[in-house]
């Protein structure tokens, strides 16, 4: 299994209600997603999404590609340094 170095950050407020506050299909992919998404990096692409026209069950495939493309770029940086 490939790590991913992920910073570890201190957040203010209250983190579960922020994330209860999300749409169900984003938490759903949320929940299943491979990188540890913050709320915030996560409902980004979501909003421009939905925007563009995106349905919600149409969205969450978009973020996989978001994600496989951030697992790419991390593998190829860590082969590129070893």
């Amino acid at each position: 299994m490939t790590q991913v170095p992920q910073p570890l950050r201190r957040r203010a407020g209250d983190q579960m209600a922020a994330y209860d506050a999300l749409p169900a299909p984003l938490r759903l992919w949320l929940s299943q997603a491979a990188l540890p998404w913050s709320r915030a990096s996560c409902l980004r692409p979501w909003r421009k999404l939905r925007a563009a026209g995106a349905s919600p069950e149409e969205a969450p495939a978009a973020l996989d590609l978001a994600e496989s493309r951030a697992l790419c770029r991390a593998i190829s940086r860590r082969n590129h340094a070893a």
